[in-house]
């Protein structure tokens, strides 16, 4: 190998040290040096070398060492902490009917948090830009502080999106299709921005801050005006080659079958999401009755009304049809079930576990365990906050590789 090349690989070899020590830090409230050096692998003088430098570049601190525990002898050792203060950080979650916003420090601290409604659930870009621009803002104000101190926001959108790429696909928030939305954003907030599948976000939150904390399989399904899934595997997000793996929602059950939102027919949200219930519901009553929200069609299935009894039998069925599948496939430790409607317990009660077991594969083992969990669109912002911290702490430890070169 040339020097240059044995240089460049040297250089990606502390880049990426620089990382393992920086997120190994983050999972802990603090941690000392020696025990950075086990959990990393990285040698002791390389870990105090690597985190002076993260020290002078303001992304760590020290923290004053704690008494001695007992038995142990010498000197007490001093913590490293994220240090809070290095970044803002803003993440939020582009609903159907409104924009949640969170922002955090570097530590992942909540600041401030803000939700503010939308007219209309699906707009051109420029447009969807500015109400997200006008959100921020807004939200930074009542933070007593500017948009132009964030370094880095997280944005969530429904549907099939390329992370790596900041590249959208097809979104039902968005009138375009194959765009790159992040980039539109940018221009506006004149900070960096990293766009996710909302479910992924969900997924990523779950696993930080909720149900998914100690579990390193495991999948989480939303349930919206559409329907998610965020897969983690061995503590990683699964995206898939082209960024659009995990698309629960856009599987087919039925050849030639209902219209979904995507533009194609079959798919699994054309016979669970609310717009899919409704529709059904409406044309099946031939106009003698309109359903104009979810709420109204579970309150005549409970009165009795055959139709809405009818179409959310249909969608429980074809929803424990759904989850056998992913079971089948991903064998995970848990299923999450998240989202605003869980309020109505048609996709998440015991008759579908019970379907979803005559479905599933027996061999004799038990079955993943199934977790009903609606924190709301804020656990959604939460998730984006920290994808944007994540993907601020590698632009923070690109720099220090370039500084260094």
């Amino acid at each position: 190998m040339s020097k240059s090349g044995t240089l460049v690989s040297q250089c990606e070899q502390r880049e990426n040290a620089r990382q393992k020590i920086l997120e190994v830090i983050r999972a802990t409230e603090h941690i000392a040096r020696i025990d950075i050096a086990k959990a990393t692998g990285v040698s002791p003088a390389t870990v105090t070398a690597l985190t002076s430098e993260l020290l002078n570049a303001g992304l760590i601190c020290e923290v004053a060492p704690q008494s001695h525990t007992e038995g142990r002898r010498g000197r007490p050792r001093v913590g490293l902490a994220i240090r809070g203060h290095a970044h803002r950080i803003a993440g939020i979650k582009v609903a159907r009917h409104q924009i949640s916003v969170v922002v955090t420090d570097f530590a992942g601290h909540e600041l401030i948090h803000h939700v503010s409604p939308l007219d209309t659930g699906r707009m051109p870009g420029q447009m969807l830009a500015q109400e997200i621009q006008r959100t921020l803002e807004e939200t930074c104000k009542r933070g007593d502080f500017s948009l132009t101190e964030l370094s880095g926001v997280g944005l969530g959108l429904a549907g099939m999106i390329d992370a790596p790429r900041n590249f959208v696909y097809w979104s039902s928030s968005l009138e375009e299709r194959n765009t790159h939305f992040a980039d539109t954003v940018e221009t506006l907030l004149q900070c960096p921005v990293f766009i996710d599948n909302d479910a992924n976000l969900v997924a990523k939150a779950e696993h930080l801050f909720g149900a998914g904390r100690n579990c390193s399989n495991f999948i989480v399904i939303t349930i919206e005006h559409g329907v998610g899934m965020g897969v983690v595997i061995d503590g990683q997000i699964y995206r898939g080659s082209r960024g659009c793996g995990a698309e629960f929602g856009h599987t087919k059950v039925q050849l030639e079958g209902a219209l979904c939102q995507c533009g194609q027919r079959g798919c699994l949200e054309a016979y669970v999401g609310d717009y899919a219930l409704l529709r059904e519901a409406n044309t099946s009553s031939g106009g003698e009755r309109y359903y104009p929200t979810l709420a109204s069609l579970f309150s005549a299935a409970q009165k009795g009304d055959a139709i809405a009894q009818s179409v959310l039998d249909r969608a429980r069925r074809m929803f424990a049809l759904g989850l056998a599948n992913i079971v089948n496939i991903f064998d995970p430790g848990k299923i999450i079930l998240a989202g605003a409607r869980l309020s109505f317990d048609h996709l998440y009660s015991e008759r579908v576990i019970d379907e979803m077991q005559q479905w599933v594969v027996d061999i004799g083992a038990p079955m993943p365990e199934i977790l009903v969990h609606d924190w709301g669109d804020l656990m959604w912002a939460k998730g984006a906050a920290a994808y944007a911290i994540e993907e601020v702490s590698a632009l923070a430890v690109k720099r220090l590789t370039w500084a260094a070169t």
